[in-house]
């Protein structure tokens, strides 16, 4: 079809209608573009340009809600004195520790030993309480009883001075004692004490004894003390420079940590001028005892 009209002889003759039928429409086109007024377009994006954007406001020289200056009774309900926590410095505790309270399967005979201690006081100042003997046959072979002010150097550390009363054995006797006692490692206690008698004697202690858990409830505890005389003194059996030591070793079993009853063995032994006084009296100059007590505190 499309053929046949291209080869028709009319196509001249459309081709010039549709030229003439086009012109008056391309001239009124033309006519309103021209009567448009393209400068108001510019001019409106020139004053869009132009306009100066918002500046920020600058920020306010004093606050509407000002802090208010702080004032001694602030600093003072914030901070408290250096001198210490004020609760532990006032509170008055109180321990007591039966280290050892054993019946011992002696030479001469059946024997009751004990090592009581104990304190009441605050952190820095004590009062300290000290207690040891033994009694064999019924009869009191040695008996002590120590009174003690104790102060703290260190967390670990106190300083001790007060007095010592011996009952047993021969007359009593009062003596004057200085000392310090602590931990020098963990679990490992020490008390090292001097003493001066009524009669201008010397004499000095060691005691140490350290706790290695073996589990959650047995605890292995070996034990050790020198006594030191800076004379002779015949009426108690006590010969100068190192004079008795004990050596224990004892398992205690915490059914709670405040209870526990253990076995042990322990070894007495005189050296120098104390030995020819026992061997004198008859008495063994070294003696190994079977040992079952109970250790508590509260």
């Amino acid at each position: 079809m499309l053929s046949r009209t291209l080869n028709s002889p009319r196509l001249p003759m459309l081709l010039l209608a549709a030229g003439l039928t086009a012109t008056p429409w391309t001239s009124t086109m033309a006519a309103g573009m021209e009567g448009m007024d393209h400068g108001s377009h510019e001019m409106h994006m020139d004053a869009s340009d132009g306009e100066d954007a918002p500046s920020p406001q600058p920020a306010p020289a004093r606050s509407r809600t000002p802090i208010p200056p702080i004032t001694d009774a602030d600093r003072a309900a914030v901070y408290t004195s250096h001198a210490g926590h004020q609760v532990h410095d006032s509170a008055i505790n109180s321990y007591f520790l039966a280290d050892k309270l054993e019946w011992q399967d002696a030479n001469d005979g059946s024997a009751l030993a004990w090592d009581l201690s104990g304190w009441i006081g605050g952190d820095i100042d004590r009062l300290l309480l000290r207690s040891e003997g033994e009694r064999t046959n019924g009869k009191t072979e040695e008996a002590e009883i120590q009174a003690l002010w104790g102060h703290s150097i260190s967390p670990w550390w106190d300083v001790v001075a007060g007095a010592r009363q011996d009952f047993k054995p021969g007359a009593p006797q009062t003596w004057a004692a200085f000392g310090l006692q602590g931990q020098a490692i963990s679990d490992l206690d020490i008390e090292a004490t001097a003493f001066i008698g009524e009669a201008g004697q010397t004499a000095a202690r060691l005691e140490a004894d350290y706790d290695l858990q073996l589990t959650n409830n047995l605890v292995l505890q070996p034990t050790a003390e020198l006594n030191f005389y800076g004379k002779n003194d015949p009426q108690r059996g006590d010969g100068s420079g190192l004079s008795t030591s004990e050596f224990g070793l004892r398992l205690r079993y915490e059914i709670t940590p405040q209870f526990a009853p253990y076995v042990g063995v322990s070894w007495d032994r005189s050296y120098g001028k104390t030995a020819d006084y026992a061997r004198e009296d008859d008495e063994d100059t070294q003696d190994a005892r079977l040992v079952v007590g109970v250790r508590m505190w509260f």
